[in-house]
C-alpha cells in the first residue's frame, strides 16, 4: 500500500523523524481555516499517490488564508496522472537553503536493502541521476545487520552531507531506518530532505510503501486505506479474503493458483484477438479451497462487475480434486440463484477430472459450458464475451 504525503509524515513523526505535519483539508473552506491556524504563508499540496505533483500544478504557495482557499479550489478535483485530488495538505512555507534526497528500499534482485542518497538531490533527483550519476550514492544494506549509528555515519559520510547538518543526518538516517523496518515498508523516501534556515534538517515531503503481506502485524495500517479511491470490487474481494485485481477487459477469470491464473490471462488475451479484441476482466486466484462458498464469493465479485460478459473458470485439480471444484461450482450457482446471469466456461483437469466433469454434465446448468482444453475454453469464453 502506497501512502500519501500526509500519511507518510505521520509515520515519520511517530519514529522521531523531524517533520511538520500541517493540516489536511478536504474543502477550500478547510484549507482557509488551516492557513489561518498555521499563520503566515503556506503551501497547498495535492494529496495523491503519484509523483510530479508540483510540475502538474498540484503544489501552490499561498501568502494569505484567502489565497489558500483559492489555491485549494484550483487543486481539489484536478487529475494528476489519472488520480483525482480529493484532499490537500496545508503546510507552513519553509525557508529552504538546500535540498537533498534520501531513501531506503527493498532490492529484490540482490536480496538485500538499498540506501540511495544524494546531497545534490531534491525534486530534480531523476535529472541528477542522468547527468551526474556519481552524485547519487547507492549503498547496500545487509538485512542481517541493518542500520546502527556506525552504519548511519558511514552512509552520511559517503553521501557527503555537509558538516552543519551532518550529525542531524546521522540521527535522521537511523530514524528513517526505524520507519522502514518497524512499519514493514518496502520503500521509505524523503524528497526533498531540506536544510532550512538555521541549519535545521527536516523531511519536507515523504513517500512510503507498506508491505501488505505484513498487515497482520499492523492493524493500525488499516487507517491509511483511502476508501474513496479504493475500487469497490477489490474492496469487496478483500473483505472476502479473495486474491482479486480488477482489470479492464470483458472476460472474468477464476483459477486456483497464481501461476495458472496468470497463464489464463495470457491465453484469454490471445484468444480475444480473434473475437473483437476482448480481454481479461480480472485476476482472481481462489487458492486450493475451491468449495461452494469460496466459488460463490468469487463469482459474486466477478458477476458484480458490469464490464464482465462471460466467465472462464480454469482449475487444475491437485490438493483440491476436480469433483470438489465441480461441486463448488454447482453449489455456487445454487447459492447465487438469479444473480448468476452471465455464461460460464469451465475447464477442469487433474485429480478426479472425470468425476468432476460428470458432476457438471449431470447438473446441466444452462449457463455452464464445459470445455476440455485450456485453449478451447479461452476461445469459447472470448466468443461468448463478444457475442
Amino acid at each position: 500500500m502506497d501512502l500519501m504525503e500526509y500519511q507518510a509524515k505521520e509515520l515519520f513523526a511517530k519514529h522521531g523523524v523531524p517533520v511538520t505535519l500541517g493540516v489536511v483539508a478536504n474543502t477550500p473552506e478547510e484549507a482557509r481555516k488551516g492557513a489561518e491556524d498555521l499563520g503566515g504563508a503556506v503551501v497547498v499540496k495535492a494529496q495523491v499517490k503519484a509523483g510530479g505533483r508540483g510540475k502538474a500544478g498540484g503544489v501552490k504557495l499561498a501568502k494569505t488564508p484567502q489565497e489558500a482557499f483559492d489555491r485549494a479550489s484550483d487543486i481539489l478535483g484536478m487529475e494528476i496522472k489519472g488520480l483525482t485530488v480529493n484532499r490537500v495538505l496545508i503546510a507552513p512555507a519553509a525557508s529552504i537553503e538546500d535540498e537533498y534526497y534520501f531513501s531506503f528500499l527493498l532490492d529484490r534482485a540482490n536480496r538485500q536493502y538499498l540506501c540511495i542518497a544524494s546531497v545534490e538531490g531534491g525534486v530534480e533527483i531523476e535529472e541528477v541521476a542522468k547527468t551526474n550519476p556519481d552524485a547519487v550514492k547507492q549503498i547496500p544494506i545487509d538485512p542481517g545487520t541493518g542500520v546502527d549509528e556506525a552504519t548511519a555515519r558511514a552512509i552520511a559520510t559517503e553521501a557527503a552531507f555537509p558538516e552543519p547538518v551532518f550529525e542531524q543526518a546521522v540521527t535522521m538516517i537511523q530514524a528513517l531506518w526505524k520507519v522502514f523496518v518497524e512499519e514493514d515498508a518496502t520503500l521509505v523516501e524523503v524528497n526533498p530532505l531540506a536544510k532550512l534556515a538555521g541549519d535545521k534538517l527536516e523531511a519536507l515531503d515523504g513517500k512510503v510503501s507498506l508491505d501488505d503481506n505484513a498487515d497482520f502485524r499492523h492493524p493500525d495500517h488499516e487507517a491509511f486505506v483511502d476508501k474513496s479511491a479504493e475500487n469497490p470490487l477489490e474492496a469487496k474481494a478483500k473483505a472476502l479474503n479473495l486474491n482479486y485485481v480488477k482489470l479492464e477487459g470483458q472476460v472474468g477469470i477464476i483459477g486456483n493458483g497464481a501461476g495458472l491464473v496468470m497463464s489464463t490471462l495470457d491465453v484469454v488475451a490471445y484468444a480475444g484477438e480473434a473475437h473483437g479484441g476482448v480481454k481479461p476482466a480480472n485476476f482472481l486466484d481462489i487458492g486450493g479451497g475451491a468449495n461452494a462458498e469460496v466459488m460463490a464469493n468469487g463469482l459474486d465479485v466477478i458477476l458484480g462487475d458490469p464490464d464482465v460478459r462471460s466467465v472462464f473458470v480454469n482449475v487444475f485439480g491437485g490438493i483440491t480434486a476436480c469433483d470438489e471444484v465441480a461441486n463448488g461450482i454447482v453449489g455456487a450457482l445454487d447459492l447465487l440463484g438469479d444473480a448468476a446471469t452471465k455464461p460460464l466456461v469451465v475447464r477442469l483437469d487433474g485429480n478426479n477430472v472425470e468425476l468432476g466433469r460428470q458432476i457438471l454434465e449431470e447438473r446441466n446448468h444452462p449457463l455452464v459450458t464445459l470445455v476440455g482444453t485450456m485453449d478451447g475454453a479461452a476461445d469459447k469464453a472470448a466468443e461468448l464475451a463478444n457475442a
